[in-house]
């Protein structure tokens, strides 16, 4: 690990709660002139997940920066114009055009590493390219099918060239059509001024470690380096040069590192309430979760129904910069379901109240309805709130 030099500024837990939720975007008024592509560029990405229960995780991030923005003009701030491709980052993201420079050194990797065992007919990847080029953007499905008539891993020729093309950049993701990856050729999706791996793996890291800094405004390495899925080792490399400053932060135990901007001015503003989703960039890191709210979460959606605690895709709530509850949401018909509601006491109840007002709104409901209260005495309390 690194030698962490003399920190720059000693910050109580609260400022760098304060900090991370301002970097953030949940503490002051939102840009709401920039919308959905300036909560994309501040994030520097917006994962993605198949998992949907109110709406995608990738509709929900922007909702709960900006509130009941349309659905419609999420999906299209993303997918129209060039704007943003989709790639792996922390996971499966969204992210801006202006990053793909930055992911030249994943692409030349993945060209350097072994296919995980799928093996590729001859002749199969440049007939995808060809048919991409002849026919405009296209599915799998499109172009050969996704799968042979064996498991889900069992992909066809079709969908194994294409993946790889995605990989290795010559084909880039440029929307969602019903959940499909929709590919086309990166010298069309991808504008000329930023088509090139002409950055080495030194300044791709480098300039991934600060943007992570800057959306994260203050984090520990794990903290930064995982944000794009980097080693800690790459993070030790370019920290430095990055222009991230080192930072003692009352009760973390580890060395932190901040954003000089975030540094400059003490955060103040307006608060969000708001359900968050589980892959939203403010919590999706658990030690992260613990460490800044003191609030443990773990997505439950892949834990066995009699094991669960909280619910199936149980959604925190953020109230004036502290998670205080949790709602696992269904929705039947007009009505969204609270299956199961966490209340972190009765000062929680108004606020997870218009939480569950305001994302019913949102997704069209015009009811809600609460099946459970994990505090048995305050749902009264809450069914009052909502009125």
């Amino acid at each position: 690990m690194t030698t962490v030099p003399r920190p720059a500024a000693e910050l109580s837990a609260d400022d760098a709660r304060r900090i991370a939720l301002r970097a953030q975007g949940f503490l002051g008024a939102p840009d709401r002139r920039a919308g959905v592509r300036g909560v994309l560029r501040g994030l520097g990405q917006v994962q993605l997940d198949t998992i949907s229960v109110l709406a995608r995780s990738h509709e929900l991030i922007p909702y709960a920066r900006l509130g009941a923005v349309g659905r419609t003009t999420v999906e299209d701030a993303y997918w129209t114009g060039s704007h943003a491709f989709e790639y792996w980052s922390h996971a499966a993201c969204v992210l801006p055009v202006e990053e793909w420079p930055h992911f030249a050194f994943r692409r030349r990797a993945y060209r350097d590493r072994p296919h995980w065992g799928h093996e590729l007919s001859a002749g199969a990847y440049d007939k995808v390219i060809d048919q991409l080029r002849a026919e405009g953007p296209r599915t799998a499905t499109e172009l050969g099918g996704a799968k042979n008539k064996g498991e889900w891993w069992d992909w066809s020729d079709a969908k194994i060239a294409v993946e790889r093309a995605l990989m290795y950049g010559e084909v880039v993701v440029v929307e969602r059509r019903g959940w499909k990856r929709v590919y086309d050729l990166a010298e069309r999706a991808i504008p000329q001024t930023l088509l090139h791996d002409d950055l080495d793996d030194t300044e791709c890291v480098r300039r991934l470690v600060r943007q992570a800094g800057e959306a994260l405004g203050v984090g520990t390495r794990a903290d930064i380096a995982d944000y794009h899925r980097l080693k800690g080792e790459q993070f030790d490399a370019v920290v430095e040069a990055a222009g991230l400053v080192p930072v003692t932060v009352a009760g973390w135990g580890k060395p932190a590192w901040a954003d000089p901007a975030a540094l400059a001015s003490e955060p103040r503003g307006r608060h969000r309430t708001t359900l968050l989703s589980p892959f939203d960039s403010l919590i999706w890191e658990r030690a992260r979760t613990e460490r800044i709210f003191g609030f443990t979460h773990r997505l439950e959606a892949y834990v066995p129904k009699q094991k669960r605690i909280h619910g199936y895709f149980a959604m925190p709530v953020l109230a004036g910069g502290r998670l205080v509850g949790r709602v696992d949401p269904a929705r039947e018909g007009g009505t969204l379901v609270a299956r199961q509601v966490t209340l972190d006491g009765p000062k929680a109840v108004p606020a997870v109240a218009r939480a569950l007002r305001e994302a019913a709104e949102w997704v069209g409901c015009d009811a809600v309805r609460v099946e459970r209260v994990d505090t048995p005495g305050l749902a009264k309390d809450l069914m009052a709130a909502l009125g």
